[in-house]
C-alpha cells in the first residue's frame, strides 16, 4: 500500500515524500509542475527524491483539478493515505490570477474528497492555511477562532476546503485532518516566500522590500518541525465515534494550528539572516500590501496534547541552514 502526496515537487509535498521514503513508505507524488515560480526548481526536488529512493517513489506529472486524469493515472496504484499539499499558493498572487485558486484549490480539493471517498482511504491529511483568520487581531490565532471575515482570495479558498473537509467526513465517514500551516521555511523552501527573496537580494546587494514599514511579526516554523508534524497526523487518524474532535467537530474531522509558537518580529528576522549571510541589508520600506496581515500566532496546544507536536527549531538555527543550502543550490 502507497501513501499518495500531492504537490510532490512543491516544497512542504517533497520534504514530506521524502521522510515518508526514508522511512521505507512508498509514495506516489503527484504535481502539474505549473509556473507559479520557475519549473527548474519542481524537477531539481523531484529529481532528488527520484535519485534517493529509486523505485520507491513514483512521479505523476498532473493536474489533480482533472478528475478524469486522476482517475486514469491512478487506476492501478492501491493508495493506503492521501497527504493532500497540493494548491495553488500566495496571497498575492489571488489578486491577479483569481481562476488558477478555483481550479486548484477548490475543484481540485473536492476532487480529492472524491478520491477519498471512492478508495476508501484510511486517513486524508491536507493544507489550509493561517490566513484563514483573515483580520483577527486576537493572538495567539487559535483553532476555535472565527475564521469567517477572510482577507484574500487564497485564504476563503482555504476555509472552503476546510468546510468542503467538514461535509465530506460527516456524510461517508472519512478521517480527514486539516493542518493550518504558518509561514514555512527551510531548505528547498518557495522563491516567492520572504526568507528566499531577502537572501537572494542581500547576497545581491540588492535592497529588500520590508511591508508595512517593518512592524510585522510571523510565527516562522522551520520545514523539518512541519513534517514531523504531519507525519504525526497522519499517523493518529482521527477515530470516527460521535466525540468532539479539535476544532468543534463531530465528524472524523480535525483541524490544527501547524507552526512555531513563536512569533518573531520581521527586523529580528533580517537581523539573522545578515548575521547568516555575513552581510548587512539594505532596507526598502514600504506600506502594507493588499490581503496581507500584520501578524501571525499560532497557538498549538490542540495537536501538542493530540500528537505530541514541539517544535524545537527556533530561527537562530534554522535560518543559517536555509543560507547553507541556497548557497550550495545556487553555487555561490
Amino acid at each position: 500500500m502507497t501513501i499518495l502526496v500531492t504537490g510532490a515537487a512543491g516544497f512542504i509535498g517533497m520534504s514530506v515524500a521524502e521522510r515518508l521514503l526514508a522511512d521505507g513508505r512508498a509514495v506516489i507524488g503527484i504535481d502539474n509542475l505549473n509556473d507559479y515560480y520557475q519549473v527548474s526548481l519542481k524537477r531539481d526536488r523531484v529529481a532528488w527524491l527520484q535519485q534517493r529512493h529509486g523505485k520507491l517513489f513514483t512521479f505523476l506529472e498532473l493536474d489533480f483539478a482533472d478528475m478524469a486524469g486522476l482517475r486514469s493515472a491512478l487506476a492501478d496504484h492501491a493508495i493506503e493515505a492521501i497527504v493532500h499539499l497540493g494548491a495553488q499558493a500566495g496571497v498575492r498572487y489571488s489578486l491577479i490570477n483569481p481562476h488558477a485558486y478555483v481550479q486548484s484549490n477548490l475543484a481540485g480539493h473536492v476532487n480529492m474528497l472524491e478520491l477519498a471517498r471512492e478508495r476508501r482511504v484510511r486517513h486524508l491529511v491536507y493544507a489550509s492555511s493561517s490566513s484563514v483568520y483573515g483580520g483577527n487581531e486576537v493572538l495567539p490565532f487559535r483553532v476555535e477562532d472565527r475564521a469567517d471575515h477572510p482577507v484574500s482570495l487564497y485564504a476563503a479558498t482555504k476555509r472552503a476546503d476546510e468546510l468542503m473537509s467538514e461535509t465530506y467526513a460527516h456524510l461517508f465517514r472519512i478521517s480527514m485532518t486539516g493542518l493550518r500551516f504558518f509561514t514555512v521555511y527551510g531548505p528547498w523552501g518557495r522563491p516567492d516566500m520572504a526568507m528566499w527573496i531577502f537572501t537572494q537580494k542581500i547576497l545581491a546587494g540588492e535592497p529588500i522590500p520590508v511591508f508595512n514599514h517593518g512592524r510585522m511579526q510571523r510565527d516562522f516554523t522551520y520545514i523539518d518541525d512541519i513534517v514531523a508534524g504531519i507525519i504525526g497526523c497522519l499517523d493518529h487518524a482521527p477515530v470516527d465515534d460521535g466525540a468532539i474532535k479539535a476544532g468543534g467537530s463531530r465528524a472524523p474531522h480535525r483541524l490544527y494550528n501547524i507552526g512555531n509558537n513563536k512569533p518573531e518580529e520581521l527586523m529580528h528576522l533580517i537581523s539573522v539572516l545578515e548575521r547568516a549571510i555575513g552581510r548587512k541589508a539594505e532596507v526598502d520600506f514600504q506600506p502594507m500590501q493588499p490581503g496581507d496581515v500584520p501578524a501571525t500566532f499560532a497557538d498549538i496546544g490542540a495537536i501538542a496534547q493530540d500528537i505530541g507536536f514541539a517544535p524545537v527549531t527556533s530561527i537562530e538555527s534554522g535560518v543559517p541552514r536555509f543560507v547553507s543550502w541556497y548557497r550550495d543550490y545556487h553555487q555561490q
